[in-house]
């Protein structure tokens, strides 16, 4: 090994050593990587690789999606969708055992399908669902981890920002890769709907029905508000998926008609006042700057890291090892489920995974190289949703335990295990039958 191979390795310790303390993410990257580049690399070399890194992000065509769809996903929170879908859905399974784990889970997925964000889920769930199921009788454990589990949804469901950065990472087209991700979302959904209500349906204390003087009743009343609640979420959503799966524009595009119909529909509701509009400003700022920052921290670290040659060698050692290209793909998930413990999603797209494509595409699995990298993709965003239920850092724990104080971290934790339990089942069908995956991209991109 060189000199600066043995210095990238050490630059990778002193990044993830760094990060386990507790400093920022997004500063120590940059710190670490200027530091490391001019040792190694000179400190010229590295102000220009910074230089050159800055301006790519910033010419990058995918960039401005970012903030319109975060923007898209304030504006239906500010429109009070999830409270309207969470109302909808109670009345219209209020007999069921478990009633209240599906309304969570179907107004998760639907929201999530209009939005890309993770924390503002959990959060409104939390205020929304989290006082009700506990005065409705229902188990604390599991309403904390159907909470927590049904908000991750939007780091999967398109359209996730996750999936947004991962496209040019992987060299994919954004659109696909979309569409690889749907059967692995509505998979996770659908198995997280069955888990809790057959436990329901076994043990009718974890998840009572409504009682019958709160239901509302089969009537005109009721059909007048499902119309109301899905008909303008689901025109929404086909405006913006809708265009970008069938490839009638960009991500781009799609984003800023998404982000102008979220603000026709909160008017809609009455919704679109000046302090909501500022409120949805404000956080949307917040949110992308976190967001971009994070991205451009981790390309400069990643870019120095490849220069000073650690990369070709951990990729040379990856290759090297006596396994089947399967066995290669599952060491791959593994070592991205641990580094989703202690990491941010962006820092590990960012910065581990280009390290791993190029022993992806090396693989033979019987794919064609385009649909192993899609495959690739749905797998590693599923993946990468665990690190939003395992604890040490698990952020929807801390968001749910923020808006919901008579449920602690432990509790909430153990919730969430059950749900982590279905997450690790997901993943092996997803990799045990990549068609889950893949079925949509052929059935949209075929010819």
């Amino acid at each position: 090994m060189t000199f600066n191979e043995i210095l990238g390795l050490i630059m990778l310790f002193c990044m993830v050593s760094v990060i386990f303390i507790g400093f920022s993410i997004s500063f120590t990257l940059l710190f670490i990587a200027i530091v490391f580049g001019a040792i190694g690399l000179g400190v010229d070399r590295t102000f220009y690789l910074t230089y050159l890194q800055v301006w790519g992000s910033m010419k990058d065509d995918i960039v401005p999606a970012v903030p319109m769809f975060i923007f898209m996903g304030y504006m239906c929170e500010q429109a009070g969708l999830m409270d309207r879908l969470f109302a909808t859905f109670r009345q219209l399974f209020a007999p069921l055992r478990g009633s209240l784990y599906l309304a969570v889970l179907l107004t998760a997925t639907l929201f999530a399908m209009a939005t890309g964000i993770v924390g503002a889920a959990v959060s409104v769930l939390g205020i929304m669902a989290g006082g009700m199921m506990m005065r409705a009788g229902y188990d604390s454990e599991m309403s904390a981890g159907a909470i927590a589990a049904g908000g991750t949804l939007g780091i999967l469901i398109p359209p996730s920002v996750m999936l947004l950065v991962m496209g040019p990472v992987l060299g994919v087209p954004v659109n696909k890769l979309y569409a690889a991700a749907f059967g692995p979302g509505f998979l996770l959904a659908f198995l997280y709907i069955a888990y809790c209500l057959v436990r329901s349906f076994i043990n009718p204390k974890l998840g009572p029905p409504l009682p019958k003087e709160e239901r509302m009743g089969y009537n005109f009343k009721l059909f007048k508000e499902v119309v109301i609640s899905i008909l303008p979420l689901l025109l929404l959503i086909g405006s913006t998926l809708g265009t970008i799966l069938t490839g009638l524009a960009t991500a781009t595009e799609a984003a800023a008609c998404g982000a102008l119909g979220s603000m026709i529909l909160s008017a809609l509701y009455g919704k679109l006042t000046i302090p909501a509009i500022k409120g949805t400003a404000r956080s949307t700022l917040l949110t992308s700057a976190m967001v971009l920052l994070l991205v451009m921290a981790s390309n400069i670290f990643g870019a120095v890291f490849v220069q000073l040659g650690s990369a070709g060698l951990i990729e040379t050692l990856l290759n090297d090892l006596p396994l089947p290209g399967m066995g290669k793909f599952l060491l791959v998930m593994f070592i991205v489920f641990l580094l989703g413990w202690p990491f941010e999603w962006p820092v590990i797209i960012l910065v581990f995974v280009p390290i791993f494509i190029p022993v992806i595409q090396k693989l033979d699995v019987g794919l064609s190289k385009g649909e192993l990298m899609l495959w690739f993709g749905a797998t590693l965003a599923v993946n990468l949703q665990t690190a939003f239920l395992s604890p040490p850092v698990a952020m929807s724990a801390y968001y749910l335990k923020t808006v919901m104080p008579a449920w602690n971290l432990a509790l909430i934790f153990r919730g969430m295990a059950q749900f982590m339990v279905i997450q690790v089942v997901a993943l092996a069908m997803i990799i045990g039958f990549p068609a889950i995956s893949l079925w949509l991209p052929r059935l949209l991109y075929q010819n």
